[in-house]
């Protein structure tokens, strides 16, 4: 097993990083907020490291999952960086929601020290990375690749490398798009439904054999018309990603005129007082009510 390195003890990086440290390898932690990690050796053992370099060190493995471009900068460029730290040969696993130009950036930041960077961001929320289940684009070189994801295994169903660095980010820019439009489409057939007197319960367990069927669909149906909405990825969160997609929009020429909508619906969800409420509440602003107990 390899000795690695944790950067960011997060809603994902948290249960992430158990699923490393359960697999046999030998865990170093850093979180800003020091008493999370504390919580966290605790629970699953390991060492607690003072900055992100001084969890470098040594490591042959670094992981990253922290909030957006700034706070990457910060755990990887800044004075106490781990890339101060980065050995020649160890992999930087970025798991992080971020830009594709940081992706780039930090790839070749990796390379001057002789060492690999994967961007290599994650779908299936919470749920997914407190039962190992994660999704995981890539983008990085195929050797570091080969190298880091027998350790990616243990928290993932499916790892796959789609392309050069920056890939892996652009990836996550489509699956946040697919889930904005999906989860708005649903909603509006869920609201149509119920204000239609039909049994929704009939209704989803008829039309969800065909061709209308989703993950969305199959997971978050009934705590949707329930008006239940703390089962994982935040309405902020979602948010942030989808500034980052009109971002690289912009850049690349692509049109995005359903995703800009439904960034505006989410908007109208945060001034309900949804910020927290996750992705699948776009249905409460069609019902206008608040969360249920």
């Amino acid at each position: 097993m390899s000795k690695v390195a944790w950067i960011g003890l997060g809603v994902m990086g948290y249960p992430m990083a158990g699923h490393l440290k359960a697999s046999g390898h030998d865990v170093t932690v850093f979180n800003r907020t020091r008493a999370k990690a504390e919580r966290w050796t605790a629970e699953h053992g390991g060492t607690i490291a003072a900055t992100p370099a001084a969890a470098a060190k040594d490591a042959e493995f670094v992981f990253a999952c922290v909030g957006n471009d700034n706070d990457l900068r910060e755990v990887t460029l800044g004075p106490d960086g781990l890339f101060q730290a980065l050995e020649p040969g160890a992999v930087f696993v970025d798991h992080t929601t971020a830009s594709a130009e940081i992706a780039r950036a930090l790839y070749e930041a990796a390379k001057q020290r002789s060492a690999g960077a994967l961007d290599a961001p994650v779908s299936g929320g919470q749920s997914g990375a407190e039962t190992g289940t994660l999704t995981v684009m890539i983008g990085g070189d195929e050797t570091d690749f080969a190298k880091a994801k027998p350790a990616m295994d243990s928290y993932a169903k499916a790892v796959n490398l789609i392309g050069p660095a920056g890939s892996g980010q652009l990836t996550k820019t489509v699956n946040q798009i697919c889930i904005a439009g999906i989860v708005q489409g649903l909603a509006e057939a869920l609201h149509f439904g119920m204000r239609a007197g039909l049994d929704m319960e009939k209704v989803v367990a008829t039309v969800s054999k065909g061709a209308a069927q989703s993950w969305q669909m199959d997971n978050r149906w009934q705590t949707m018309i329930e008006g239940k909405f703390d089962y994982g990825f935040a309405v902020d969160w979602m948010r942030k990603d989808l500034a980052i997609c009109f971002d690289e929009a912009r850049r690349n020429g692509a049109s995005l005129p359903l995703t800009a909508l439904v960034d505006q619906f989410y908007a109208d969800v945060q001034k309900m007082g949804g910020r927290r409420w996750d992705t699948s509440s776009l249905i409460a602003r069609l019902e206008r009510r608040d969360p249920k107990s």
